[in-house]
Formats: C-alpha cells, structure tokens, sequence
C-alpha cells in the first residue's frame, strides 16, 4: 500500500515506540548495581556484627589498662624491699596523684611525695590508679611489713577496682569482682 505523508508518520512513531520499549528492556537486563534490599541486609549485618565487637574490644581495652597497676604495684614493692635493705624497715608513701584520680577514668599526672621519693618510684608517664603505701615497723620479736594499694575506676561506673601487693609478694585484686 502507498503511504502518505500523514501515514508515513505515524508507521515510524509505531516503530519508534516499539524500539524504545524493546531498548528499555535491554537496559534494565544489562544494568548492573545493588538493590535496595541487598543494601539494607548488608547494613543490618554490620550492626549487628558491631552490637557485638564493641563491647568486646572495650573490656579488652580496659584489661589492657588494668597492666599499668600490675607494674607499678611490683615495682614499688621491690623498691621498698631495697629500702628495708638499706633501712632495716619499710617506709609510708601518702596516696599519689590525689584521692581524686582513683574516682577517674583518666590518666592523672603523677605528682610523687617524700615517701616515693625516698624509695626511688616514679611512674614512667601518667596514671590511671592512685598509689598508697603502708608500713608497719616491726615490733619486737616481729618483722617489719607493709601493703601497698592501687585504686582506680577505669570504667567510670562507681566501683572502684583495688589491688594490693604485700611484702610478702602476695598480690591481689581487683577486691570487687568486674570492677575496673
């Protein structure tokens, strides 16, 4: 049949159409991404997978910090046993930094006293627990003794964590179980 100019048109409209339905087809066949629900369930497994990881690297964060009391604590006990070798007793150390630093999570700057001073114990850096001797001169017939404490809140709760260490070596803590 002999198309007009009018006809004409519209035949190529119709091809036009059905060329760009097909085309669309083609398109969505060859597009390439995720959808919306793979991208959800992927940020819902994140979650949960930090729900989980965080609260479990910090307690292991916190033990981690707990190392600095273990040290320090031996390492004034064997202090003070250098001084009762030079001295023939064990010597009182006022609690340092302040009574303020073992109700902080922080590090506090160490602020030592004569009793620190004299055995030779200086942290290296700041601390996080507040450190205190206690010497017992030993009457007659007994030894001289003494315990020292370290006292901390590392993780802010209240519960304050208190380790001690005697001169008999004996080291102990924390007193409150879970308590950082």
């Amino acid at each position: 049949k002999n198309l007009t100019g009018h006809h004409w048109k519209l035949f190529f409209i119709n091809i036009n159409k059905g060329d760009m339905k097909m085309s669309q087809k083609m398109l969505r066949k060859n597009q390439k991404g995720f959808t919306l629900i793979e991208l959800m369930i992927v940020v819902a497994i994140i979650g949960i997978l930090a729900a989980t990881a965080i609260p479990n690297f910090l307690q292991y964060q916190l033990k981690a910090k707990t190392a600095e009391v273990k040290t320090n604590l031996a390492a004034i006990a064997t202090n003070e046993e250098a001084y009762r070798a030079e001295t023939d007793n064990y010597i009182t150390c006022a609690s340092a930094p302040a009574a303020a630093a073992a109700a902080s999570p922080t590090k506090q700057g160490w602020v030592t006293n004569a009793g620190y001073t004299a055995i030779g114990f200086t942290p290296s850096g700041d601390v996080y627990y507040m450190y205190e001797v206690v010497a017992v001169a030993g009457a007659a017939g007994t030894s001289p003794s003494f315990t020292a404490t370290g006292t901390g809140d590392l993780d802010g709760d209240g519960n304050q964590a208190v380790y001690t260490v005697t001169n008999t070596a004996a080291f102990t803590g924390p007193a409150t179980a879970g308590a950082f």
